[in-house]
């Protein structure tokens, strides 16, 4: 296997510092779509941080990509915790004989078109045994969650390929991947991490109408109060409003819930060496928050 490569880690570079005291950087939750609309838009996050109290301050909606990147283009100081993967698993690039630098298969990535990136994904599908299908990255057992290859239920894939170009244009740093404004961070976060930490394999969310049910809302009351009152690995908590909190337990399709997931990984992140990335963590594939 190729070496990691590594770059450097000083400021200006993959791991700058904090560009303010924790206590007055905003931080930010990202629920990201591929193609928002009114009815599903890109949900952020806003808050801050003070000792173990994580202040829920403002939710931003947003229907189009391109006024969510002149948004993420706007100076910092933030630190932002993304739902979309940033890096695909090493063995298939490999498989694919594509460049073994972040940077490089990225931009590859990019520009192929998502037709041909399907044909790409279920063609090494098939010559794979069942239950081996998708290749993952390190960081996707632990946290839990989908391989960033997956390109349906959900399709993360397409995400990464919609949003990764989309933070790198608006010139951000994706921490441990490229250096960029180092007073906008970007990591990559997975709201369900946090979510099955205190729930289990319970559901709290459905985009399905008819699977909005009593006990997806139940769940959603009961990862609400958790999260204020800190019952999570992390022992955050969460201070909300009434109708913050209400808005939370109110959105069937958990989209704002989610961002707030992900603005709490965020604020563990921001309080870790190296943002919570292993020193043996690989950057052609990434990190996932808290993992």
């Amino acid at each position: 296997m190729e070496s990691l490569r590594a770059t450097p880690t000083a400021a200006g570079g993959l791991f700058p510092p904090l560009p303010c005291a924790l206590e007055a950087l905003p931080l930010l939750g990202v629920d990201f779509s591929s193609a928002p609309s009114r009815q599903k838009p890109v949900v952020l996050a806003w808050g801050r941080r003070v000792g173990a109290v994580v202040k829920l301050e403002a939710i931003e909606r947003f229907s189009a990509l391109p006024t969510l990147a002149e948004r993420l283009s706007a100076p910092g100081p933030w630190l932002g915790g993304f739902d979309l993967p940033f890096g695909l698993p090493r063995s298939l690039l490999q498989a694919w004989g594509w460049p073994l630098d972040w940077a490089e298969a990225m931009s590859r990535y990019a520009r192929t078109p998502r037709p041909e990136l399907q044909a790409a994904f279920a063609a090494f599908c098939a010559a794979r045994p069942v239950g081996q299908k998708f290749a993952h990255r390190v960081c996707d057992g632990p946290a839990g969650a989908s391989p960033s290859m997956k390109w349906v239920n959900p399709p993360v894939a397409w995400m990464m390929h919609a949003g990764v170009p989309l933070l790198r244009t608006a010139g951000v740093t994706l921490v441990g991947h490229a250096a960029g404004d180092p007073a906008r961070l970007a990591l990559e976060a997975y709201p369900g991490l946090l979510a099955r930490a205190v729930l289990g394999r319970r559901s709290y969310k459905s985009d399905e109408k008819a699977k909005q049910t009593p006990e997806r809302l139940i769940a959603r009351k009961d990862l609400v109060d958790a999260l204020e009152q800190g019952r999570q690995p992390w022992g955050l908590r969460l201070r909300l409003s009434h109708a913050q909190r209400e808005a939370l337990v109110e959105d069937a399709r958990g989209d704002t819930l989610d961002a707030v997931l992900c603005l709490l990984q965020a604020a563990w992140g921001a309080a870790q060496p190296r943002y919570g990335w292993p020193e043996a963590a690989d950057p052609l594939e990434g990190w996932i928050l808290g993992a």
